[in-house]
């Protein structure tokens, strides 16, 4: 057994210069993933500071239907959050989607930003990878990758990103504020999630000890007439094959206004921006949908085990978008 020092910071500033301090420490939230790769000895940390006593719980309202999201919000309570459900649907629906109802009740939002990927050749400790061990090379390439992502992939990691609620939150053009000891940060969403090029190690552009302090939501007219659409191996508390957060508005029978993201295909929340472009001034009907669809998806990489994903991401982001336009949709 590995002795780990735990400590409980009791404000933002001493939470950021502890962990910064010791380059062997780390932040401690709901644990609901740093746990688990303690005890698979994934992690090593000689330092735990817990920050779950600091004042980043609330759920604000900001101008222009906006909204602020602590990092330390639980899942659930965000889910159960009247603004956010009126708002922005899909959000709470990912968030419904993402885990059991313990695992809400735990799980941070900063934290389910911040989780790590859920490969198990990431996760068995010693097979190599080069997220665990950069320069190890990827088993996954040549192993069991039927989970494994299609877009966004590199020749050293082909690693899915696990969150749900990250892609609704990418399709809306959120940014993530953060503190470090150099001061106060805003990423926008797209580039806080890094694609694993030759260093899949670096998943975030985060120094140590920056310490994720709140997600900004902007709002917008359109997330109000949303989705997220889940599609897994079974119905409870597993993670995305497939899923789409789709966003839509229609004028006189053309897309005014479209989001997509993708999830469970991508090495990060991947935005469907070459959709989107095809489907903006389209006639809102399933043969647009699917040309969409396809020329998203036209730049996968697959492999034996993973090559299904390109139809069923198709057919699924067609499902989503037909459901919003389907009669009595506010569409």
């Amino acid at each position: 057994m590995r002795p780990v020092s735990y400590s409980r910071a009791a404000d933002v500033s001493g939470a950021v210069q502890t962990v910064t301090a010791d380059p062997l420490s780390d932040f401690l939230a709901g644990g609901t993933t740093e746990v688990d790769l303690l005890r698979q000895n994934v992690l090593s940390p000689r330092r735990l500071v817990d920050i779950n006593d600091l004042p980043l719980t609330a759920i604000e309202e900001l101008p222009h239907d906006g909204v602020r999201i602590g990092a330390l919000a639980r899942m659930s309570d965000v889910a159960k959050s009247g603004m956010v459900r009126e708002r922005f649907p899909m959000v709470a629906q990912a968030l419904e989607l993402g885990g059991s109802a313990q695992l809400r009740q735990m799980a941070s939002m900063g934290g389910n930003l911040m989780q790590r990927v859920r490969c198990g050749y990431y996760r068995d400790a010693e097979s190599p990878c080069n997220k665990r061990d950069p320069g190890s090379g990827c088993s996954a390439l040549e192993g069991v990758n039927r989970t494994h992502a299609v877009l966004g992939t590199s020749d050293h990691c082909i690693a899915t990103h696990p969150s749900d609620v990250a892609v609704p939150l990418m399709a809306l053009d959120a940014r993530v504020h953060t503190q470090s000891t150099d001061g106060e940060r805003v990423y926008d969403f797209d580039s806080f999630f890094r694609l694993p090029d030759d260093s899949p190690h670096r998943e975030h552009p985060l120094g140590h000890g920056e310490l994720v302090t709140s997600i900004e939501v902007p709002g917008t007219p359109l997330a109000r007439t949303s989705l997220y659409l889940k599609i897994r191996d079974r119905a409870s508390y597993e993670f995305a094959l497939v899923s789409v957060a789709a966003a839509l508005s229609v004028d006189r029978g053309a897309v005014s206004g479209v989001r997509l993201a993708l999830g469970g295909v991508a090495t990060k929340p991947w935005r469907a921006r070459r959709a989107e472009r095809l489907l903006l001034g389209a006639a809102a009907q399933r043969e647009n949908y699917a040309r969409a669809a396809r020329e998203e998806l036209a730049p996968a990489r697959t492999t034996a085990m993973n090559a299904f994903k390109v139809e069923l991401a198709q057919r699924a982001i067609v499902r989503a978008l037909e459901t919003l336009t389907q009669p009595g949709s506010p569409a």
